[in-house]
């Protein structure tokens, strides 16, 4: 059971956190500075883990089985970086802007589990997004 929600912990935690700095980056600094900073840390800590706990051999065999995936994610995840960054410059609240796009997301992947994997769309679903789309009405009352 534990397997199943330390997950869940684990990304509440650290969104949370990643909110909270990326609403806390020196305005004197440039955001694109920043993020290096930030990769430069990530990639030091996830060599560090793969070779201490990591279950796959070497960095070369690693390598020789990687697909396009990596890549087009380390595209994404510069334009959540990004776009976290430039919603808090723009004025954003902490407490909304993460809760506004978090809708959208849920929406858009709501659409793409029905279009590309094939889930079904229930009206369970259907109800949802209309929660959803209420949501952020009232949010922005």
């Amino acid at each position: 059971m534990l397997n199943f929600y330390w997950p869940i912990g684990l990304l509440v935690l650290s969104n949370v956190f990643y909110h909270i700095t990326a609403k806390s980056l020196p305005a004197e600094v440039d955001a694109f500075f920043c993020m290096a900073v930030t990769y430069l840390v990530g990639a030091v800590i996830s060599i560090a883990l793969f070779l201490t706990i990591g279950n796959g051999g070497t960095i070369s065999r690693q390598m020789a089985g990687i697909n396009w995936a990596p890549f087009v994610m380390g595209l994404a995840i510069v334009g959540l970086e990004v776009g976290a960054i430039f919603m808090y410059k723009a004025g954003w609240e902490v407490s909304i802007g993460n809760i506004v796009q978090a809708i959208f997301v849920a929406i858009a992947l709501l659409i793409v589990g029905v279009l590309v994997y094939k889930e079904v769309l229930t009206a369970t679903k259907v109800a949802g997004i209309a929660a959803c789309l209420l949501g952020i009405i009232l949010l922005n009352k």
